[in-house]
């Protein structure tokens, strides 16, 4: 009984921190998107004081997008236990470290626009977009797949999800900075995996007592 109720804790604790990074990130992305729309080719334009204060609402969010995704990460861990798979659970953690990792470069480097000017180059713009856009969802992709190849070998996970996870890691594999918004496929992702994660985790509800 006491190995149940703790696994239930790491299921909610998983779902929870799933859902609070993808409302994170997805607010992250939404704000850069809309204070940046140009992306890297926009050379000429202007960043204004409303987007600047996008782009800070933006940079505050994302550390915690990536707290939360560790913790995440670390519960979904937790469930696979001693019979885990070495080399998907390998590929598992590396993947989710190395997207944290880029994704706070790319907030790094997304900072230096609040400084830049219409008289230097908008380095810090290009290579921000360059980060999330092209390594950061690659990274997400594999994290995506390997995530979806655990839950069917271990049937934690249903089939649908299953599939829907292998269509949005070959989504954001392939087409990486080529489409737009394209980023947002990931927390879109992780938020349908936490709401499974959680409905799953709800403790059973005790049944009535036959009436005498």
């Amino acid at each position: 009984m006491e190995r149940k109720h703790e696994r239930l804790a790491t299921l909610w604790a998983a779902g929870v921190a799933g859902v609070v990074f993808a409302i994170l990130m997805a607010a992250a992305i939404v704000l850069m998107r809309l204070a940046l729309p140009a992306g890297p080719e926009g050379n000429e334009v202007t960043v204004d004081a409303a987007q600047r204060s996008a782009v800070r609402t933006a940079l505050a969010l994302l550390p915690f997008a990536g707290i939360a995704f560790l913790w995440f990460m670390g519960a979904l861990r937790e469930q696979g236990g001693e019979g885990e798979d070495r080399f998907f659970s390998t590929v598992f953690l590396g993947s989710g470290l190395v997207f944290v990792a880029t994704l706070f470069g790319a907030a790094a480097a997304a900072g230096t626009v609040l400084g830049e000017s219409q008289q230097h180059p908008p380095f810090g713009r290009q290579f921000a977009y360059a980060l999330l856009t092209t390594y950061a969802m690659r990274m997400a992709a594999v994290f995506i797949i390997t995530t979806s190849t655990i839950g069917r070998r271990r049937g934690t996970l249903p089939r649908p999800l299953v599939v829907i996870g292998y269509l949005a890691g070959l989504a954001l594999l392939v087409l990486g900075a080529n489409v737009p918004w394209s980023e947002l496929v990931f927390p879109a992702w992780a938020l349908l995996l936490s709401l499974n994660i959680l409905r799953d985790g709800r403790p059973a509800r005790p049944r009535p007592a036959p009436s005498a």
